[in-house]
């Protein structure tokens, strides 16, 4: 593989990086890919076995990051629909204000939603920080994912 193709790689990954942050971009899933073109095109036993942990660490987080929060969630008492709702405004205003519109909508959405179901501020307030660290900590995974394929990737070409 040339150097201009492993720089092409390594800007695909950093991009998927920057996916996890930025919502609507699949972070993983990019990351992926990136793996998946440079082993297609090293074809070496340490490519194939790159891509067979990264696929493997990809689903476990995929995995992860659905249980984890999902579970704090049900525990702190906040309902999927308060969820639903931020996503949706989530979307609105990512469109609205771009890129910066999408986190400040989710949260506005979800503080909504849980003004209108608890009907005061101190509780509503609290709700939406208990969704706002439980959707923290689903990114938190998926970020530390990428970031540990990305390593063993920098690893895999500086050995080979």
């Amino acid at each position: 593989m040339g150097t201009w193709q492993l720089i092409a790689v390594g800007l695909l990954m950093l991009l998927g990086l920057l996916g996890v942050l930025i919502p609507g971009v699949p972070g993983p899933p990019v990351v992926w890919a990136a793996v998946v073109w440079w082993a297609l095109t090293e074809k070496t036993g340490l490519a194939w076995w790159l891509l067979m942990g990264a696929t493997a660490l990809l689903l476990l987080n995929q995995t992860l990051k659905l249980l984890l929060p999902g579970r704090r969630m049900r525990e702190s008492g906040v309902p999927w629909r308060t969820l639903y709702i931020g996503g949706g405004a989530c979307v609105v205003g990512f469109f609205v204000v771009p890129v910066l519109g999408a986190p400040l909508g989710f949260v506005a959405g979800v503080y909504g939603a849980e003004r209108a179901r608890l009907g005061g501020h101190g509780a509503a307030w609290a709700s939406t920080r208990t969704a706002m660290r439980a959707i923290g900590i689903g990114v938190l995974i998926e970020l530390f994912a990428c970031l540990l394929v990305l390593g063993a990737w920098i690893g895999a070409v500086v050995a080979g």
